[in-house]
C-alpha cells in the first residue's frame, strides 16, 4: 500500500475515534452530569412532605373516646439545604441559642444523613408555629410537618393507655428500619401492646417550593403522592367514669387498684398510685414532665397495679381454705381451738386478734374472723399431707395450686412489664436451711406472708376464680379491634379462652368459702363494705411493712388491703385494692372497694358514700420516708454533677456553712470562725458531713 493510502487510513480512524469519544462524552453528560443537576434542581424545587397518620382511637365500654388525636406541628430540617440563613434570628424565633442550633444540625446529619428531613424541634407551641409560618421564606431547609398529637379527654388512665415517643435508634434497629427518624412509637400501656393496630401507615406528599422556600402546591397535581392510612380503634371494657372515680379515691396514695368483670376477664378500671395526668406527657412540655417524673422517687410512672409486689396478708386466706378443702385435709366443719396464737411450732407465732369463743370453729367462721392460727395450721396440714411422703413434695403440690390461682406467674395481660410476683420454690428454702426444713419453717405462707409476693392484678384475678368457682379469662382491656383481621384474631384469641384451672374443686368447697367471705361483710372484719341490696363477698388484709433508710431497718405503717366480688350470686365485678402504709384493710382499702362496687352496680352513690369519697380523696397517705429518699437522691445527683462539671450551682442548697463568732483581741477587728458544714447532703459512698457542737447549739 502506498504511503498516501496509509496516511489517509490513519486519518479516517482518528476521525471515527474522535467522533466516538464525543458521543460517549455527550452521553455521559446527558445521563450523569445533567441528570445529577436535574435531580438537584428537583430536590430544590420539590419537598417530600411526610404525612403522619392519625393513630387509632381508644374507646371505653360505652363508646366514649378516652384517647384521641389533635393536630400539632414538628419543625423539620434537611441539613444539606440549610444555606445562608441568619442563625441568630432563627434561634431567637424558636427560643434556642446558637450552640443548641449547631448541636441539633449535627445530630440530624448523624442520625438521618444531610439530605433527609429530621425533626429539629418537635411539637411546637402555637406561638412558635405562627412565628415560623410568617418567616419560613427566610429559612431554606426548614419546613413544618403536621403531627397528630395524642390527647386524653378525661385526663384519666395514664398507666393503662400509655404514651408515645419518637422512635429511638434501638426502636429503628429492632424494627428492621421499618420505623424512621421522626416516627413515633408506643412506649408503654395499650399504646405499646397494640402498636401495630394503632400506628396506621405514613404517606408522602410531593410539594413544589418557590424561590423563597414556600410550599406553593402539589407536584404534578399529586400524581406521585401516597395517602396516609389512619390506625384502627380499640374497643375496651374500661368504664371511664369508674376509672375517674378510682383515680380520685387513690389520690395521694401509694398502691394499686384493679376491677375486673369475672365473666369476661375485662378490666373495668385500673389505678396505680401515685398517679399523673396523661396529658402531661404530650405537647411541647411532654419531655420536661417526663424527665421530672423519672426522677421522682415515688415512682409515678411505675404501674404498681401490675408491677408492685406485696404480701397479700389475710386476703390470701380464702385461697388457703380452698386448697385444704380440695386436698381433703379439712372439711367445712373443721375447727381449730385457737387461744390467741399458734403454739404448735413452739414459738407462739403467729398471733391472732381473737382468742377463744369458737371464733375458728369451722371454715366460714375462720374466714369471717380472719384467724391467723387456723390458717397457719391449715397450711401445715396441706404441705404435710401424708400422700406426698415429705414436706418438700407437699409444698410443690401447694405451689401448683398457687400457680393455678395465678400467683407466682404472669397472667398475660395486654400491657407490657407485668410482674410475676413470687411464690418461692423449694430450692429457696433448701438453700437457706441446708436442705432441712419443715412446715414450721414457712408456716406464715398460710396467712399470706413469709416470701409470698403478689400484685393487685393477681389478687383481683384470684377473686374472679373464686367468684366463677374455678375458672377465669386472662385479664385484659381490649374487647375487640375495629376492622379485625386474621392477624388481630390471633392476637386476641388468648383473651377469649376460658381457663378451667380449678374447676375440679367441688362446688360445696367454693360455696363454703364464698359464704365465709359474705360473712366477713355481714358481721366480720369488713362490715364497712356493706351495701343495701347487694351481697358483697370480701376479705380484709393487713401486712407489716419495713424499709431500710439511712442504714436502719424502719417499721412502717401496715399496708391496707381488700379483695372482694359482688353480687354473691352471678358476680359482675371483682376488686383488689392495696394501699401502702395506710393501716388496717377495713380503714381505707375497704371503703374504696365499697364505693367502687356501689358506683358500678347502682350507677350512683349513697349520701354516706359521697361523704366517704370526699374524705378518702382528700386524705394524704403518702409515706413520709419518701421525702427523705427524694432528698438523698437529689443531693447525690447534684454532687455527681458537681464532680463531673465543677458546677456548684446544684449543690448549694444541700451544703450550707455557719460562722462561729470569735471574741476579738483588744484593738482587733472581730473575725469569723472556721466554716462549718451542715449535714444536708447524702453524698456518694454513703458519706455524711457531721454536725458539730456549734451547729447543735444553733
Amino acid at each position: 500500500m502506498s504511503v498516501f493510502n496509509q496516511s489517509r487510513s490513519r486519518i479516517i480512524r482518528i476521525i471515527f475515534l474522535i467522533a466516538f469519544v464525543v458521543i460517549i462524552a455527550q452521553l455521559f453528560y446527558l445521563q450523569v452530569i445533567e441528570g445529577k443537576y436535574r435531580q438537584l434542581a428537583m430536590d430544590n424545587a420539590v419537598y417530600a412532605k411526610v404525612v403522619y397518620p392519625e393513630r387509632g382511637i381508644i374507646y371505653d365500654r360505652k363508646g366514649k373516646a378516652i384517647l384521641n388525636n389533635t393536630i400539632i406541628y414538628d419543625l423539620m430540617v434537611t441539613p444539606a439545604e440549610v444555606k445562608g440563613i441568619d442563625t441568630m434570628d432563627f434561634c431567637r424565633l424558636i427560643g434556642i441559642d446558637t450552640a443548641e442550633f449547631k448541636k441539633r444540625i449535627l445530630e440530624a446529619r448523624f442520625k438521618n444523613t444531610a439530605v433527609r428531613p429530621s425533626i429539629f424541634k418537635g411539637l411546637l407551641t402555637k406561638e412558635i408555629q405562627a412565628r415560623f409560618e410568617e418567616n419560613s421564606w427566610k429559612y431554606p431547609g426548614f419546613n413544618l410537618v403536621e403531627r397528630p398529637l395524642r390527647t386524653y379527654p378525661f385526663n384519666a388512665g395514664a398507666h393503662i393507655l400509655g404514651y408515645i415517643r419518637e422512635a429511638d435508634t434501638k426502636d429503628i434497629e429492632n424494627s428492621g428500619s421499618f420505623y424512621r427518624q421522626g416516627d413515633y412509637i408506643g412506649k408503654t400501656g395499650l399504646e405499646s401492646y397494640y402498636e401495630k393496630v394503632l400506628m396506621g401507615q405514613r404517606g408522602v406528599e410531593y410539594m413544589i417550593k418557590d424561590n423563597k422556600n414556600r410550599l406553593v402546591g402539589h407536584y404534578e397535581n399529586g400524581a406521585f403522592d401516597t395517602a396516609s392510612i389512619a390506625g384502627r380503634g380499640l374497643r375496651t371494657y374500661i368504664d371511664v367514669e369508674l376509672q375517674q372515680l378510682a383515680e380520685k379515691l387513690m389520690t395521694n396514695k401509694v398502691g394499686g387498684l384493679v376491677a375486673i368483670d369475672p365473666k369476661t376477664g375485662g378490666i373495668l378500671a385500673m389505678v396505680s398510685g401515685p398517679n399523673f395526668n396523661p396529658n402531661d406527657l404530650t405537647g411541647s412540655d411532654g419531655s420536661k414532665n417526663f424527665s421530672r417524673m423519672q426522677l421522682d422517687v415515688t415512682g409515678p410512672m411505675l404501674n404498681r397495679a401490675i408491677g408492685g409486689k406485696y404480701e397479700p396478708g389475710s386476703t390470701f386466706k380464702p385461697l388457703g381454705a380452698l386448697v385444704a378443702l380440695d386436698e381433703g385435709v379439712i372439711t367445712p366443719s373443721y375447727g381449730y381451738p385457737c387461744g390467741g396464737r399458734y403454739t404448735l411450732c413452739g414459738h407462739g407465732k403467729p398471733a391472732c386478734t381473737h382468742a377463744g369463743g369458737g371464733h375458728a370453729a369451722n371454715v366460714r367462721l375462720s374466714i369471717a374472723n380472719s384467724c391467723n392460727a387456723y390458717y397457719a395450721h391449715v397450711y401445715r396440714l396441706a404441705v404435710d399431707n401424708p400422700k406426698y411422703d415429705n414436706v418438700k413434695l407437699g409444698y410443690l403440690k401447694w405451689k401448683e395450686y398457687m400457680n393455678a390461682f395465678g400467683l407466682g406467674v404472669r397472667l398475660g395481660i395486654d400491657l407490657p412489664n407485668e410482674s410475676a410476683g413470687g411464690i418461692p420454690d423449694t430450692s429457696v428454702y433448701n438453700k437457706e436451711n441446708a436442705g432441712r426444713w419443715t412446715s414450721c419453717t414457712n408456716l406464715t405462707l398460710g396467712i399470706g406472708q413469709d416470701k409470698m409476693q403478689t400484685t393487685p392484678l393477681q389478687m383481683a384475678n384470684a377473686m374472679c376464680i373464686i367468684a366463677n368457682k374455678g375458672y377465669y379469662y386472662t385479664p385484659h382491656f381490649v374487647e375487640k379491634i375495629d376492622g379485625e383481621t386474621d392477624e388481630d384474631t390471633t392476637l386476641m384469641n388468648k383473651f377469649r379462652v376460658r381457663h378451667n384451672v380449678l374447676t375440679q374443686i367441688a362446688d360445696t368447697a367454693f360455696n363454703e368459702v364464698i359464704e365465709g367471705m359474705n360473712d366477713v361483710v355481714k358481721f366480720g372484719t369488713a362490715r364497712i363494705a356493706q351495701i343495701p341490696g347487694i351481697d358483697v363477698c370480701a376479705k380484709t388484709g393487713t401486712a407489716e411493712n419495713y424499709t431500710i433508710l439511712d442504714g436502719r431497718r424502719i417499721k412502717l405503717p401496715n399496708n391496707s388491703m381488700f379483695v372482694c366480688f359482688a353480687p354473691k350470686e352471678n358476680p359482675k365485678i371483682a376488686i383488689a385494692v392495696f394501699v401502702q402504709n395506710a393501716g388496717f384493710g377495713s380503714t381505707w382499702a375497704g371503703p374504696i372497694s365499697r364505693i367502687m362496687i356501689e358506683k358500678y352496680l347502682n350507677d350512683t352513690l349513697m349520701t354516706k358514700s359521697k361523704a366517704d369519697l370526699e374524705r378518702i380523696a382528700s386524705t394524704d397517705l403518702m409515706p413520709a420516708y419518701f421525702k427523705r429518699l427524694q432528698y438523698k437522691e437529689d443531693s447525690t445527683r447534684a454532687f455527681k454533677w458537681f464532680q463531673t462539671t465543677k458546677d456548684s450551682s446544684y449543690i448549694k442548697k444541700y451544703i450550707s456553712t455557719l460562722y462561729g463568732p470569735v471574741s476579738p483581741s483588744p484593738g482587733k477587728v472581730p473575725v469569723p470562725a472556721k466554716k462549718e458544714i451542715r449535714t444536708l447532703a447524702i453524698l456518694p459512698a454513703d458519706k455524711n458531713f457531721r454536725k458539730t457542737d456549734l451547729q447543735k447549739r444553733s
